[in-house]
Parts: C-alpha cells; sequence; structure tokens
C-alpha cells in the first residue's frame, strides 16, 4: 500500500467516484463533505504559503532589478498565451458552432454588445487588486490581493534592509521558517486528497448522472478539443522554444494537472505544483513569484473556456455577433479573466457578470451550470499546466539550467 503513488491513489479515487456516483447516486452525494473538507484543507494553507513564498523569493533575492526582470518577462509570456488561448476558443466556436443546438428564444441585439463600454470593468478590476485588509484578503481567498500586498510587502523588506544583520532580517527568517513549515503542511494535507477527489467526483454524478453530459456533449467535446490543440500547439511550442526537457517536465506537472483536473480547483493544485516545479530545478525566487502571480493574471484555461462561452451562448440566442464585436467582448473577458480564483466554477461568476453587462441572455448561463462541473475540469487542469511551464519558461529565459533538486519531490 506504501509503495502507490499519491497520483495512483487520485485515479483510483477518480475512477471509484464515477462508479459510486453512476450506480449508488444517494451514497455518492452523501460522499460530498470529504470534498468540501479537503478544498477547506487547501485554502486554508493557500493563503500563508503564498505570502511566504513570494516574501522569501523577493526579499530573499534582495535585488529589485532582478524580480522587475522575472516580473515583466513573466506578464510577457502571460499576455502572449492568454491571447492565444482567447484565438483558439473563439476559432473552435465559430467553426464547430455547438450553440446552434440550443434553443434559448430572441435575445437582445449584438448591437448592445458593440455599444457597451468595458471602462467600469476595468475599474473594478483594478480597485478589486488592491486589498484593504490583509486579514480580510487572507480570510475571503482574494489571492491577486495576498499577491499584491505580499510583493508591497516584500519590497519594502528589502528597503528596510532584509540582509544579515539588518532591520529586516529577522522578519525574512521568520517567512522563511514559515515557507519551510508551510510545504511540510501541505504534504500532510496532500495525502488527503484522493478522498476528496472521491466526494467530489462521486457527487457530481450522484446528483447530475452520466446522462447529464449528452444535451451538450457537442460543447463538452468541443471545449476539450480546443484545450488540447491549446496544449499541443501552443504550450507544446513553449516547451521546443525554451528548450525545456518534456519528459521531466511532464513528471513535475502530472500530480498537480491530476489534482485540478480531479477537485476543479487551482487553489488544490497550488501547494504540490510550487514543490515540484521547485524540485525540477526551477529556483525559489521564480517559483514563488511566477506561480502565485499566474494565478490571477495567467489562466488559460479559464480564458480560452469563457471566450467559447460567451459566444456558445450568443449562438443559443440567435444573437448574430461580427467578428469585431466578439474580440470586443473577449477583450474585456480577458480583463475580467485576471481577478478569476483558483477554485472551482470560479469562471461561471464571471460568464455571468459579463453576459449580464453585453446583453446576453444569463438563461444561457444557467443552460452551462448542468455540466459546468466537467467543463471546469478540463479547463482548470490547463490552468495549473500553463503556470507551471510559465515558471519553467521565466527559468529557461533567465538563463537557468534546471538541474533536477536533490530533494526531488516528482519522485514520489
Amino acid at each position: 500500500m506504501r509503495r502507490i503513488s499519491l497520483t495512483s491513489w487520485i485515479l483510483i479515487a477518480l475512477v471509484l467516484g464515477v462508479a459510486i456516483g453512476a450506480v449508488w447516486p444517494h451514497l455518492g452525494i452523501a460522499l460530498d463533505p470529504l470534498e468540501v473538507i479537503f478544498l477547506r484543507l487547501i485554502k486554508m494553507i493557500v493563503g500563508p504559503l503564498i505570502f511566504a513564498t513570494l516574501v522569501v523569493g523577493i526579499a530573499g533575492h534582495g535585488d529589485l532589478g532582478g524580480l522587475g526582470r522575472v516580473a515583466w518577462k513573466a506578464i510577457v509570456f502571460f499576455e502572449v498565451v492568454t491571447t492565444l488561448a482567447l484565438v483558439v476558443g473563439l476559432v473552435a466556436v465559430n467553426w464547430v458552432k455547438p450553440g446552434l443546438g440550443a434553443h434559448l428564444g430572441t435575445a437582445p441585439g449584438a448591437a448592445a454588445v458593440s455599444g457597451a463600454a468595458p471602462t467600469p470593468l476595468l475599474q473594478s478590476l483594478i480597485v478589486h487588486t488592491v486589498p484593504q485588509s490583509f486579514a480580510q484578503a487572507l480570510a475571503n481567498g482574494e489571492v491577486l490581493q495576498v499577491v499584491v500586498f505580499s510583493v508591497l510587502f516584500a519590497i519594502a523588506m528589502v528597503v528596510a534592509g532584509a540582509g544579515e544583520g539588518q532591520p529586516a532580517h529577522l522578519l525574512l527568517v521568520f517567512c522563511e521558517g514559515l515557507s519551510r513549515t508551510m510545504f511540510k503542511l501541505t504534504a500532510i494535507v496532500m495525502w488527503t486528497a484522493p478522498l476528496g477527489v472521491l466526494g467530489a467526483v462521486a457527487a457530481s454524478i450522484g446528483r447530475q448522472g452520466l446522462s447529464v453530459l449528452w444535451p451538450l456533449l457537442e460543447l463538452v467535446i468541443t471545449l476539450y478539443a480546443a484545450l488540447v490543440v491549446f496544449v499541443v500547439v501552443v504550450l507544446g511550442g513553449a516547451l521546443v522554444l525554451f528548450r525545456i526537457p518534456p519528459r521531466r517536465f511532464w513528471q513535475a506537472v502530472k500530480e498537480p494537472t491530476l489534482l485540478g483536473f480531479s477537485t476543479s480547483s487551482s487553489e488544490a493544485a497550488l501547494p504540490i505544483a510550487l514543490e515540484n516545479m521547485e524540485a525540477m530545478g526551477v529556483s525559489r525566487r521564480i517559483v514563488g513569484f511566477v506561480i502565485p502571480t499566474g494565478y490571477s493574471f495567467n489562466l488559460t484555461g479559464s480564458t480560452l473556456y469563457l471566450s467559447l462561452a460567451a459566444v456558445f451562448i450568443a449562438q443559443a440566442a440567435g444573437m448574430h455577433l461580427t467578428l469585431g464585436q466578439q474580440i470586443f467582448m473577449l477583450l474585456t473577458l480577458m480583463l475580467t479573466s485576471k481577478g478569476v480564483a483558483g477554485v472551482s466554477r470560479a469562471a461561471i461568476v464571471v460568464l455571468a457578470a459579463t453576459a449580464a453587462t453585453f446583453s446576453l441572455p444569463l438563461a444561457g448561463v444557467a443552460l452551462l451550470l448542468g455540466v459546468d462541473q466537467f467543463l471546469d475540469m478540463g479547463r482548470t487542469a490547463v490552468n495549473v499546466l500553463g503556470n507551471c511551464l510559465a515558471a519553467a519558461v521565466v527559468a529557461r529565459w533567465e538563463g537557468e539550467p534546471l538541474r533536477e533538486d536533490a530533494r526531488s519531490a516528482v519522485a514520489r
């Protein structure tokens, strides 16, 4: 039993959850607290873990110029891949047209889309990134706000002096100790992941049944096909371009990606993603900055889904959107997706808000809710995979050789 890896346990739990939900739906629904408990444990560790890793990564580095270089490289990569994700989603939904088979009735004209102004959304996003209370941001699970506070706090530590014998050195030592402790706590929590996966899958199948996929099967297939194309062409192209060893990269990302797929929660995969990418050889300063920041700025799977889902709703409502109107709407979606939390079904909330802004019928959002669990699994897995790749890309861009860490978390 001890020789079975965490990945194998998660796969076993995934298959068992499908079987229980299909054969004994009431039992499957009764297992839902397992998912709730696991995700609460994850939320318990995410905030302190992000804070500690960011502060140690920035203040421990001690070179704000180096941080700025890492930051702009990460942002360039984020924006390139999220834009390509939008394009892939847009092409897929216009080619397959899965929304034409659904019937939502007559909706407001497409002119409402072209006349809508994104300014309130942009202003809301900018204001939302600034925390009014760090404790409140931690309690509410506001990852972007935690990132902003942690970066500013770390910069202040560097300015105050975080070197040995300097005023902020004790704070740096404390954060290093907190970081190490949180990684140990993460290792403990991660072994509860199979139970969380079992509860999540069994409850979902138990409530909706396997037949829930059929009415929107074309949409599900379209999304997964688009995600595969994006991973192979865009993310695979980045692997080749930056000369990242594919086999070692897959060994590092398979557990967090599978965990994200099974739980539909990017947050659930964050701790093990941080640990495995560092074990692959990416330096702590890059891992601690790029991956947490990517959870707000590099949600490629969610971005692709939002572009596909928004046009799907328009198709189902009989709205004809010109290419210019679609691009305008998708650029707004790209902005709003930056604030998507890495938790289950967060993208559907953004989609609902954006649908109301652009006069898309909310009935379309309700239509998607029936299969959102299955859509969420695919997009979340790509979110995790894309953020791990971003860390490796920035490391190679910085000239790091990606030598495997002797601790090698990927060998588990």
